[in-house]
């Protein structure tokens, strides 16, 4: 092959590497578009949701307890101490209490790193909780 051709060639990997790395991050980032367009919306007049997402008198579809951005207390830090535990998903994460941005990102990692399908992404639900919790140990005090 001639130089001309190489040169071709390797700015095509170089697109086709950056389109997939691009792809996965917008995959992680949380708060695009996509992901508020299958959220409901509430008409003028209608109950408010719970803190925890839920409309009053519906059950969570990712189970009793489940932790979503937005929320904070003593659940959220014992995700946020469980989730410092597993290498490079929440490195140098906060501990405050708050469900943020941040903390939603790293649930999505761990969610997509070990294959958990059953919950929202970036969601705290019970089969989230369940491989976490089977991977760490609980926090300590």
């Amino acid at each position: 092959m001639d130089g001309p051709v190489l040169r071709r060639a390797a700015i095509g990997t170089a697109v086709v590497a950056a389109a997939v790395l691009g792809f996965t991050v917008a995959m992680l980032l949380p708060g695009d578009d996509a992901a508020r367009a299958d959220r409901p919306t509430t008409p003028a007049g209608a109950p408010v949701e719970a803190a925890d997402g839920v409309p009053p008198g519906e059950a969570d579809p990712d189970g009793a307890g489940t932790l979503r951005e937005g929320d904070s207390g003593p659940a959220v830090v014992e995700l946020q101490k469980r989730l410092l535990r597993i290498p490079d998903v929440y490195v140098g994460g906060s501990t405050d209490g708050t469900y943020d941005a941040v903390l939603t990102a790293a649930v999505a990692r761990f969610q997509l790193w070990y294959g958990i399908r059953g919950d929202e992404t970036g969601v705290y639900g019970d089969d989230t909780r369940h491989d976490l919790e089977a991977r760490t140990t609980p926090a300590a005090g």
